[in-house]
């Protein structure tokens, strides 16, 4: 398969910079097989019923976009330069792997300070990834990060528009739990407590896992070979309870569905060997067609951009043509796309919910 297999024209226009509200206003479109049917989210009560289980991404997004300052003493006095650092994640020898805007500006051993409370130097660069290691640790660190930090948007959106204190609350799901994503499980944005109220009360149950959503997700595939592109790993965990809830559902005949590709992503690395168990670790699993789904029944995402891994894992899914009238249909009726844009709620022909 070609990269060239997963690309197609989107407007402009389609690409969401903000939003709805209330989040669960946002519109679906449930592909059936191969019915398409257009909605809102909160249809997802008539979609949904008793003795399905969705599976919620509990990750919470930290504010990992820092700018700061160096400064640097010299013949004519002190210099300073402007620093931009997106975190990427925590290192085993307690820095923070990042990346680093203008590194070429930034010397090993040099200090940035990006508030009275928080500051970071320079220990290492590998693989053009700084390693930083900052003031302070803990819930120190945590509180010096809210205060300094903001909602690292993805590109296509900070590209539009800088983030701002609005996205400190949408950029979340309702019920972000462990911190440590860079980027949000942006299909569980849709979901409000109304909502989830009104799923429990169908007969609809939830259960919880953690996958840290890194900013690997948008770095673009760069072989036209997809056998060839090495995926980036993600820290995930499946606990003792969500595995025995899912395999349970299963059990008894429920629908296990995935709320976010990342999600999906994780429950597949937990199943690798045919059943759910209990797993924790870095996930780099890459779903592409003829891909073996052992416990994902149907898949409620976005809409993903054009040559990007996530449209081969939905690809995956649904079958290559089946998503191509998908989308067709979806810029056709004007859905929104992308991190902030509408959802899908996917299944597959031989999962039909009714």
């Amino acid at each position: 398969m070609k990269l060239s297999d997963f690309d197609f024209d989107l407007p402009e226009d389609l690409i969401a910079t903000r939003p709805a509200v209330p989040r669960s206003s946002a519109r679906l479109l449930v592909a059936e097989g191969d019915a398409l049917h257009d909605g809102v989210v909160t249809d997802l009560t008539e979609w949904l019923r008793a003795g399905d289980r969705l599976v919620l991404n509990d990750t919470r997004v930290i504010p990992a976009r820092l700018t700061g300052m160096r400064t640097r003493q010299s013949a004519q006095g002190a210099v300073s330069a402007r620093i931009e650092v997106t975190l990427l994640e925590p290192r085993a020898d307690g820095t923070w792997a990042a990346l680093v805007k203008p590194l070429r500006k930034l010397r090993q051993g040099e200090r940035v300070v990006f508030s009275r409370d928080l500051d970071a130097t320079l220990e290492a660069v590998s693989d053009g990834q700084a390693h930083l290691r900052f003031n302070c640790t803990g819930a120190d660190f945590d509180a010096a990060l809210n205060a300094a930090g903001a909602m690292p948007l993805p590109p296509y959106i900070a590209a539009r528009r800088p983030a701002d204190a609005q996205d400190r609350t949408d950029y979340q799901t309702v019920w972000a739990r462990h911190a440590g994503a860079v980027a949000a499980p942006t299909a569980s944005l849709h979901f409000d407590q109304p909502l989830l109220e009104a799923l429990a009360a169908k007969g609809v149950t939830f259960s919880h896992v953690t996958l840290h959503v890194g900013a690997g997700t948008f770095l673009p595939v760069k072989v036209d070979d997809i056998t060839q592109h090495r995926m980036h790993a993600e820290w995930g965990r499946v606990d003792a309870d969500a595995a025995a809830e899912i395999a349970a559902t299963r059990a008894a005949g429920g629908r296990v569905i995935a709320v976010g590709t990342t999600a999906l992503r994780l429950i597949e690395t937990a199943a690798r060997d045919g059943e759910i168990g209990p797993w924790e670790g870095d996930t780099d699993i890459f779903i592409t067609p003829g891909f073996r789904f052992n416990v994902t029944d149907a898949l409620m995402t976005n809409f993903h951009l054009p040559r990007s891994t996530l449209m081969m894992l939905v690809s995956a899914l649904m079958g290559q043509q089946a998503i191509r009238d998908i989308y067709a249909h979806a810029i056709d009726r004007k859905y929104r796309f992308f991190s902030y844009g509408d959802a899908s709620l996917l299944i597959p022909a031989s999962k039909k919910i009714w």
